[in-house]
C-alpha cells in the first residue's frame, strides 16, 4: 500500500510539472478543441445546473466554459469544502457577481451560503478535475478523496460525470483502489 501511495505522489508531482510547462501554443490549441466538444456535448445542451471548478496549477483554463454556459442560461455550480463534513464538498451557485475568497486549500470558493446550496443529487454534470487519467477513465486526483466520495453513488442519480484534462495528463495505467470512481467521459486534447 505505501509503495502504490509513493507511486501515485511521484505521478501526481510529474504530470502536475507537465501540465505547468505545456507550451502556451499547444495549451491554447488543445483549450479550443475542448472548449468545442463541450459547447457541442449533447449532454452540456440538455442540463440546467452544471458544476465545474476554478482553474489552478496549470489546469485547463475554465473560465471561457463558465462563460459560455452563463450564455446559455445554464445555472452554474462550484465545489466548496463542506465545513461541517471531512473532505466532502459542496456546491453553490456561481454567478457573476458571486464574491469568491480562498479556502483553506488557497481555491477561491463562493461564500457558503445555505441559500445558494444545490444538493448535488440535482445537478445534471459534474465536470471533474484530474491529475491524470487512463484509458480505462480512473483518474488521480490531488490525494483528498473529495469527488471519489463525492460521486460513490452517482448512477443512482442522472448525473454525469465529465473529466477535463489535458492529453499530456493521460498515463498508460492507473493503480486504481477499490475506492475509487471510474468517469463515465473525460474530455481531453
Amino acid at each position: 500500500m505505501i509503495n502504490i501511495m509513493n507511486a501515485a505522489i511521484t505521478l501526481r508531482k510529474l504530470i502536475r510539472e507537465k501540465r505547468r510547462n505545456l507550451p502556451i501554443a499547444e495549451r491554447q490549441l488543445a483549450e479550443q478543441t475542448i472548449y468545442h466538444s463541450i459547447k457541442n456535448h449533447s449532454a452540456v445542451r440538455a442540463a440546467k445546473n452544471i458544476a465545474i471548478f476554478l482553474s489552478i496549477d496549470g489546469e485547463l483554463n475554465t473560465q471561457p466554459i463558465i462563460d459560455d454556459l452563463w450564455q446559455q442560461n445554464k445555472r452554474v455550480y462550484l465545489p466548496v469544502i463542506h465545513p461541517f463534513v471531512p473532505y466532502s464538498l459542496l456546491f453553490l451557485e456561481y454567478t457573476s457577481t458571486t464574491l469568491l475568497t480562498k479556502n483553506s486549500m488557497g481555491i477561491l470558493q463562493p461564500p457558503l451560503n445555505v441559500n445558494h446550496v444545490i444538493p448535488y443529487q440535482q445537478l445534471d454534470i459534474i465536470f471533474t478535475p484530474l491529475v491524470a487519467f487512463d484509458e480505462r477513465g480512473y483518474r488521480l486526483g490531488m490525494g483528498g478523496g473529495y469527488y471519489d466520495r463525492l460521486l460513490a453513488n452517482y448512477q443512482n442519480h442522472a448525473i454525469l460525470p465529465i473529466g477535463l484534462a489535458f492529453a499530456c495528463q493521460k498515463v498508460t495505467h492507473l493503480a486504481n483502489q477499490p475506492w475509487d470512481i471510474k468517469l463515465p467521459e473525460i474530455i481531453y486534447a
